[in-house]
């Protein structure tokens, strides 16, 4: 069990790690090193997603380790409270940052517009959270669009044994 503690609350999740082998290792792997910790959700879409996992408070992107492959075709789907790996336009793209689903994102599935977003892991607690987060103001900052006004920060990622 993963447990990451915000600025909002605490969100418990589990890993899907027969599914998404490569995914999990590579989440596992910033949450060791503590890379999560001081991050922000950087973009929340009200009824979509909360993007978190790559910008410290001040919007400066985080140096990352290489790319993955997407596992997108693992049979798993972006359902309200999963966690996909972002990426770029590329497939197999995806580092650091991940997104929280707030309701079923089918169109974010393998296959149905394009390789789709790699399901990886889901919120097992604290959805509560999860949707106080999805109703803070946003607005812009610099070409970033829907960040939240105040940050909201991911204080803490570690593996709960």
């Amino acid at each position: 069990m993963i447990v990451m503690e915000t600025s909002m609350g605490t969100m418990k999740i589990e890993l899907f790690e027969d599914e998404a082998p490569l995914t999990c290792e590579n989440f596992l792997k910033y949450v060791r090193d503590g890379f999560y910790d001081g991050t922000i959700f950087h973009r929340v879409i009200p009824n979509f997603v909360l993007q978190g996992g790559g910008m410290d408070e001040n919007m400066r992107e985080k140096k990352t380790a290489a790319p993955i492959k997407n596992e997108a075709d693992n049979g798993l789907k972006n359902l309200r409270g999963s966690l996909s790996m972002a990426r770029t336009q590329a497939v197999d793209s995806a580092t650091s940052q991940f997104f929280i689903n707030l309701r079923d994102n089918a169109f974010l599935d393998h296959g149905v517009r394009d390789f789709g977003y790699a399901v990886f892991a889901r919120v097992t607690e604290g959805l509560d959270v999860m949707d106080a987060i999805a109703a803070v103001p946003t607005g812009n900052s610099g070409f970033h669009q829907d960040v939240p006004r105040e940050p909201v920060i991911i204080t803490r990622v570690f593996v709960e044994e």
